[in-house]
């Protein structure tokens, strides 16, 4: 029998970037907040000193960060005509588990979404035509603008202390910077980082080539600093260990070190560790969230009451809650009706491997996650698309993120796997094969969602989530095209030998690719459209609010952190000015 707990004014389910912001400023307001999470507490100075953190066999390989299947997994088919099986060992994407979620083994790349890629649908109609968008494609316009988030993107930035170059600001394109990006407030709070040999020459190449290189927007810090929490934090240190590990410097914003320092000193705030949420619970009209129920690890199912619940999870976590909860209309892809679950996106990526002459010294393990070089000249629609029959594109990049001996060496496809050849191959080419890649949009489709599995359960007797998904001729062709783009650019760096990879189908669960999964709790201005409003409140009950990706209408050729923090801001925003003073819609249905 459940136990039940006292009362508090905000429980939060999941905590990440989303929940660690949203639980201090509703703790500085004055609110009783509990973050109830799956996994562990994780802190920086214990859990990753940088004397022994870096073990890439326990964290790179054994994934010793991320969620366990057998803590909860989900089923992956293709088509829906197929039927799905488990997916038993995370791969293509990695969910996080534990205290910072995600944001522990981020590499870093902070950046804001074009202008154009939230008014999607209207931009492409309107540019060229309403045939240029496939039947089966369901992008749709986020219900804000860039404009409206651009000072919560700000926010962020400087929580994070984002290293970076500004290239718009206020309207005035500035050198150095992306001179694509929207208007920007103010510079990046702290300047960009060095960058490594590899990416100078491609920034080199690529502006020969009429191009626009700058730095990635950074979260490894290129210098001490001090956040708008008072928390302090270090400089990047180029160690190679950022993806896939947690950062004993300082120098890698997360939770823990951009939040948790603060938010630990607010007395109002319970964190619960080890606790699965199984279920929000509603009151008998289903309209109104009571609180949620969760089981710790000993197996013990406890009930919190709350006024307001907050879905703070790894996206496709968030939308298998909402849907073990009654929380909205599930998604029906052959009825088309419902909203729960529908419109899931991923990332589109590609390779370039490229050979350097011989006396290049690459040095590839003086890295850091989110150090090197981007153009944005084929990303969104910062290029004509006319007579191309792909709509979309990418950010093309020389972002090697470190030299690791078991998971990053890099060789061509006609190299021994083992043994003394492929010793000598290693000799020979480590410090002059560099890959190079992009990183791509991939729309919403009416066969592209999540729903509940009907056969198989996880550890509670619940239904497992179920993804539908694979790769659409759009993203194909876009991979193509900005593909064949950057191995150009790797031939004006001069390379000797050039190894392309662009996107194939069909999508497969097994090799890794990005941990951007997005969609299925998306973002509109009706219920018609949508699962939250443009302040992130469930249309269907409005003491709900989920964060995250999850309600991103489409994903873009960007990594999705900064305008999931972006769009956290926002929505705080609107409930600490109206919310919590008359608690109901913040958008009339």
């Amino acid at each position: 029998m459940a136990t039940t707990l006292p009362h508090k004014d905000v429980a939060i389910i999941g905590l990440g970037w989303t929940g660690s912001i949203l639980a201090y400023e509703l703790a500085t307001a004055g609110l009783d907040v509990i973050a109830i999470e799956r996994g562990p507490w994780r802190d920086t100075a214990t859990d990753f000193p940088p004397t022994w953190a870096q073990d890439e066999l326990r964290y790179g390989v054994r994934l010793d960060l991320f969620q366990r299947p057998a803590q909860s997994t989900m089923t992956l088919r293709n088509k829906i005509s197929q039927t799905a099986l488990p997916v038993r060992q995370f791969s293509s994407f990695l969910p996080g588990n534990g205290l910072g979620g995600a944001g522990v083994h981020w590499n870093g790349m902070n950046y804001r979404f074009l202008p154009t890629d939230y008014q999607l649908r209207t931009h492409v109609t309107q540019k060229y035509g309403a045939k240029a968008i496939p039947d089966d494609m369901t992008i749709q316009d986020f219900p804000m603008t860039y404009e409206e988030l651009e000072p919560h993107f700000d926010r962020f930035e400087k929580l994070a202390g984002i290293s970076g170059k500004a290239g718009n600001l206020n309207g005035q394109i500035q050198p150095g910077g992306n001179p694509f990006e929207g208007p920007r407030s103010a510079e990046y709070p702290n300047p960009p980082n060095r960058q490594p040999y590899g990416a100078t020459l491609f920034a080199k190449a690529a502006a020969e080539l009429g191009y626009h290189p700058f730095p990635v927007p950074s979260a490894n810090l290129s210098q001490p600093y001090t956040n708008t929490l008072g928390v302090a934090m270090g400089q990047c240190t180029f160690c190679g260990f950022c993806e896939r590990f947690g950062c004993g410097n300082y120098a890698k914003s997360s939770a823990q070190t951009c939040v948790m320092p603060a938010l630990v000193r607010q007395k109002n705030f319970t964190a619960r560790m080890n606790a699965n949420v199984t279920k929000i619970n509603l009151d008998s009209t289903g309209k109104k969230a009571t609180g949620v129920t969760y089981v710790d690890d000993t197996g013990a199912e406890f009930i919190q009451p709350a006024d307001m619940v907050a879905v703070c999870a790894f996206s496709f976590n968030s939308v298998h809650l909402l849907l073990l909860s009654g929380i909205g209309q599930p998604y029906d892809p052959v009825a088309n009706t419902g909203q729960v679950g529908r419109n899931f996106a991923y990332q589109c990526t590609s390779s370039v491997l490229v050979q350097l002459p011989k006396d290049t010294k690459l040095n590839p393990f003086v890295a850091g996650g989110a150090v090197g070089t981007v153009i944005d000249d084929f990303n969104g629609d910062n290029f004509d698309h006319t007579g191309l029959g792909f709509i979309g594109g990418g950010v093309l990049q020389a972002t090697s993120t470190g030299g690791r001996p078991i998971t990053q060496i890099s060789a061509f496809k006609d190299t021994p796997k083992w043994g003394a050849g492929w010793k000598q191959a290693m000799q020979d080419n480590y410090q002059t094969i560099y890959p190079l890649g992009t990183q791509g949009n991939v729309c919403a489709y009416r066969d592209a969602y999540l729903d509940l599995d009907p056969t198989y359960k996880d550890p509670y007797g619940s239904p497992l989530l179920r993804l539908t998904f694979d790769w659409h001729p759009n993203e194909l062709k876009m991979s193509a095209y900005i593909t064949e783009k950057l191995a150009g650019i790797g031939k004006a760096m001069g390379a000797t030998r050039i190894e392309s990879a662009p996107r194939t189908g069909p999508y497969t669960v097994v090799p890794y690719q990005t941990t951007h999964t997005t969609g299925g709790a998306i973002t509109g201005d009706s219920p018609s459209n949508s699962v939250v409003n443009k302040y992130l409140q469930s249309w269907d009950v409005s003491n709900v609010f989920v964060f995250g990706a999850s309600a991103f209408p489409q994903n873009s050729g960007y990594n999705p952190t900064g305008t999931v923090g972006g769009m956290t801001y926002f929505a705080i925003d609107q409930i600490k000015s109206q919310y919590l003073k008359n608690p109901g819609p913040l958008v009339p249905a």
